[in-house]
């Protein structure tokens, strides 16, 4: 994202991107080699409406501040050893979840390296090519998907492991954003 504000930390402009940017700060925080993360996006007024020591505990309190439309909260952890699609097939959101969202980390290649990627390579021999592979990328997505449609992803590269270095988009993973949109269809 090219739009850092005074304090180097990017600007957003919508409360989707807010959220998103939010999460992947928090997952910066704890540092990198964790497992996936999921995230119910709640609408913040109506928390605050609907149950307010929550709202307290999250420090969401004050009516006037409406600086965060989205509240993002982490669920419990991802159950060791289920693939991601299998878990993602089991969650459903009651209706005051207007969105979800998901930290993950991968490994990623250059387009360029799709050519060299040797046929016939089962899942487990075709991770194990790509982490010995010179010029992969290990990076941080963050994607979030609402009720309505709307998606949004940041995406942090482990080298430039910086709040400006962060790239934002709509489309940056749409698979994941799939996969999560689809934990709203009943």
């Amino acid at each position: 994202m090219s739009n850092p504000s005074s304090d180097g930390t990017p600007l957003a402009s919508s409360p989707l991107t807010r959220a998103v940017l939010e999460i992947d700060a928090y997952s910066a925080g704890l540092g990198w080699d964790k497992p996936a993360r999921l995230f119910a996006l709640v609408d913040t007024a109506r928390l605050r409406s609907q149950e307010p020591g929550l709202a307290a505990q999250l420090g969401l309190d004050d009516p006037g501040n409406t600086s965060a439309a989205l509240t993002p909260i982490e669920q419990d952890e991802l159950p060791p050893g289920k693939a991601l699609d299998e878990f993602l097939g089991t969650v459903a959101w009651p209706d005051s979840v207007v969105g979800c969202a998901m930290t993950v980390e991968r490994l990623m290649l250059p387009a360029s390296a799709e050519g060299a990627v040797p046929e016939g390579l089962n899942e487990a021999k075709l991770a194990d090519w790509v982490a010995r592979h010179p010029d992969r990328q290990e990076v941080r997505m963050t994607v979030a998907v609402l009720r309505d449609g709307a998606r949004e992803s940041a995406v942090r590269l482990r080298e430039k492991d910086s709040a400006t270095e962060v790239l934002t988009g709509a489309g940056l993973v749409p698979g994941l954003a799939e996969a999560l949109a689809a934990t709203f269809e009943a």
